[in-house]
């Protein structure tokens, strides 16, 4: 299946200048697949070694001498010439080798015509286990996620889809029957996610037990993990916390929901290592007054979505029909939409940086208010509104327009799109005051393309 980050790895190749690339995510999110895609694409021969698999490399690396790895790789492969001639060097599963990461550099200062990957899941824990560090300005990194509701529209076929998905924003071009049809798409995304396996193996059976097979898979292969960076009764404490972090999506993180007996201390450390694993993501509260977002978060107020939205289906037991899903209602549809939106624009932002997410809240005795993400435009804030229906109030938001600066909003819902001027009297302190600003209402299925775009939405 097509990925965008493709592109990225293929661009890096051509690069003249390029460093060593270390392709990052968690696991099972299509990081070999990645790698081997671009290579045949680019024509190149590609030299695969798993370190997890070929412990016994770890002396060559070691040695931090690329001519010495090269040989060693090329007596495990079986072939000559590792390294020489039109090729890629893979280092898949880097961090079960942690001197290999240090090795990058000196493939970067002493072979820099040889273009090397690495990938690796939970570096992290490798890295601080180890005592080793990353080689700064020697290495350039790329993020590696699910795939996005388009990457999935393009694995399942449907180009005249993707092709409507470009201009479906647009009301002058906007068609009722593609908008129809992309939210039934998107219960489908909802429910198969975008774990690459999990897709292919629904692409080709078109059965949903077939994508949660493969969701089971990988949530035991999660579990497994936590042994590798937790000892003793903290492997159990995680295994639970895990179970319950589905329950718990898009809520501001209160410790005592996850458990009322556990110290708040043993928790905090539970929820960093689920985040450090790349299995749950936070998005950190922010006063948003303007740009950068991250010069006004509070690392103490966050909430956490987790990594895919079809894991968190199979997790919390929702093994429907795509017919009963459709046409049922259900007490989390809130919390899938904003799962869904969390990792739209987790994939819109540029994969050279450890995605983030922001938004606000504002806690008070009788009135609080939470805008569900806020994103940065340039110099502006743009808050965004999710909603899993066609209908819903925009309290918080009103809120939050009244006091910060802007004059765009984004509603994200499953109605058509449209733009309206918003001119509503909210009350500030004892006294009511007049909010206006500009709200554009888009279909849910928009999210990752709408955030994307880098110009202006009112052009």
């Amino acid at each position: 299946m097509r990925r965008k980050d493709e592109d990225a790895v293929l661009a890096w190749l051509s690069d003249p200048h390029r460093k060593p690339l270390l392709i990052r995510g968690a696991r099972q999110v299509g990081k070999s697949t990645l790698v081997r895609l671009a290579a045949r694409a680019a024509g190149l021969r590609l030299w695969e070694v798993n370190l997890e698999q070929h412990g016994v490399l770890g002396a060559a690396f070691d040695s931090l001498s690329p001519d010495v790895i090269l040989r060693e790789i090329g007596l495990v492969l079986g072939q000559a010439g590792v390294g020489t001639g039109p090729g890629i060097l893979f280092l898949d599963e880097i961090q079960a080798v942690p001197r290999a990461l240090v090795a990058l550099r000196y493939f970067f200062e002493l072979h820099p015509e040889l273009p090397v990957i690495a990938a690796g899941s939970l570096l992290e824990f490798s890295l601080a286990e180890s005592g080793q560090s990353m080689p700064v300005g020697r290495v350039q990194s790329h993020f590696l996620g699910p795939l996005s509701f388009e990457e999935f529209l393009g694995a399942l076929g449907d180009e005249l889809l993707l092709e409507a998905l470009e201009t479906q924003g647009d009301p002058a071009r906007f068609s009722l029957v593609a908008h129809q049809r992309l939210l039934d798409l998107v219960r489908e995304y909802l429910l198969v996610g975008g774990m690459p396996e999990a897709v292919q193996r629904y692409v080709d059976s078109r059965d949903l037990s077939a994508a949660i097979q493969v969701h089971r898979s990988i949530i035991g292969t999660y579990v497994d993990d936590f042994g590798k960076y937790v000892r003793g009764a903290d492997v159990e404490k995680i295994r639970r916390i895990f179970e319950q972090l589905p329950l718990h999506l898009a809520q501001k993180v209160r410790f005592n929901r996850y458990h009322p007996d556990w110290r708040a201390a043993d928790i905090r450390r539970c929820l960093e290592l689920l985040q450090r694993a790349g299995v749950a993501v936070a998005a950190v509260h922010s006063d948003g007054n303007g740009s950068p977002i991250g010069a006004e978060e509070d690392p103490s107020t966050y909430k956490l979505f987790h990594l895919d939205v079809g894991l968190v289906g199979t997790m919390t037991g929702t093994q429907l029909s795509l017919a009963e899903f459709s046409a049922g209602r259900f007490i989390n549809e809130g919390v899938l939409a904003e799962q869904f939106v969390a990792q739209q624009l987790l994939r819109a932002q540029p994969p050279d940086d450890r995605p983030r997410l922001h938004y606000w809240q504002r806690d008070g005795a009788s009135r609080n208010a939470e805008v569900d993400f806020l994103l940065q435009r340039g110099a502006s804030v743009l808050p965004i509104e999710v909603k899993a229906g066609s209908s819903g109030t925009l309290r918080s938001l009103h809120q939050f327009m009244l006091k910060h600066p802007g004059k765009d909003a984004i509603r994200f819902d499953l109605n058509p799109p449209s733009v309206q001027m918003i001119e509503t009297q909210v009350m500030s302190g004892r006294n009511q005051t007049t909010a206006r600003y500009r709200l554009h209402n888009q279909p849910l299925y928009l999210a990752g393309v709408t955030t994307s775009r880098h110009t202006e939405l009112s052009q």
